[in-house]
């Protein structure tokens, strides 16, 4: 008991709302614009799309959301946690709930076109994706998952010898084939490719923001003077490393420098102001913490 207490009072309420949300634009994405020109997305719910297409009419998407998805959540709950695998149990139900109420209950006619992007292929693609892709990252930024696959990455991916990323990948490029082979047709599966990446590219903004920063190392022999104007000018702080010249063997300093994407060239400009020959290398940062935050 003193368990399912602890567990319960992780549970945020904000959380919980912003998860519904979440579920219900999911729910709208897939039923309003892949569902009825028959795209597919990837991972489990991909899966079940293809399954609810093939088999008797019962058997419908929310019904495969639910029995896919839910099991592999349980199997992954040692690994995840508690708190994960009910935030993920919630929104798929969610998602599962409101796909049935789109497609059998409410008065939107689903069954032959799009209702807003008719039947233009490309344009189901990219604003199904787009907005699974929204829904997607609103879920893992609150504390969940909207489909199993991910699930299954993280407890495989390793088992294998694969990255989470490349494991995800190959299931949905084997999910691809399949439904080409099933419908006889490549044309829906390479518009669901489309679908694929218009939606990692919106998880991406989700969850790590618009203004993705990045780390910059600033190998130069003028540091304080740099220093002192990247500061004055950025409001932030520097620090700074000792190093040596490999081939020369002259004292450097390395210069290590947060910045986002819109800064980078004032941050380029600012340095060859002082030192001409400074080496300088970018790399992406998708998120920033201090220890007792």
């Amino acid at each position: 008991m003193k368990k399912i207490f602890s567990f319960l009072k992780n549970i945020k309420p904000f959380n919980m709302i912003m998860l519904t949300v979440a579920g219900i634009i999911n729910a709208f994405g897939i039923t309003i614009f892949l569902m009825p020109v028959k795209l597919y997305d990837s991972g489990i719910s991909g899966t079940s799309m293809l399954l609810a297409q093939i088999t008797p009419e019962w058997l419908s998407l929310s019904v495969f959301l639910i029995l896919l998805n839910i099991p592999i959540f349980i199997y992954g709950l040692k690994k995840q946690g508690g708190s994960f695998t009910f935030y993920s149990i919630y929104t798929v139900v969610v998602y599962s709930v409101m796909s049935w109420l789109i497609t059998d209950v409410l008065p939107v006619d689903v069954s032959t076109a799009s209702p807003l992007a008719e039947t233009d292929l490309l344009l189901c693609a990219l604003f199904g994706g787009v907005i699974s892709g929204t829904a997607s990252g609103l879920t893992i930024r609150f504390g969940g998952a909207m489909d199993g696959m991910e699930v299954m990455a993280v407890v495989f991916a390793k088992k294998i010898g694969l990255s989470v990323g490349s494991f995800v990948m190959i299931y949905n490029v084997i999910l691809y084939i399949i439904c080409g082979f099933v419908i006889k047709s490549w044309i829906l599966p390479l518009y669901s490719i489309v679908t694929y990446v218009a939606a990692m590219k919106t998880v991406d903004y989700i969850v790590d923001g618009l203004q993705r920063s990045k780390s910059a190392m600033i190998v130069t022999s003028q540091p304080d003077e740099i220093c002192k104007e990247l500061m004055k000018e950025f409001g932030s702080g520097i620090t700074l490393i000792d190093a040596k010249g490999g081939f020369s063997g002259a004292d450097r300093k390395v210069l290590y420098f947060v910045v986002n994407r819109f800064q980078v060239m004032k941050m380029k400009n600012i340095v060859r102001k002082y030192d001409p020959l400074a080496y300088i290398t970018l790399t992406e940062v998708a998120d920033i913490f201090s220890a007792h935050s």
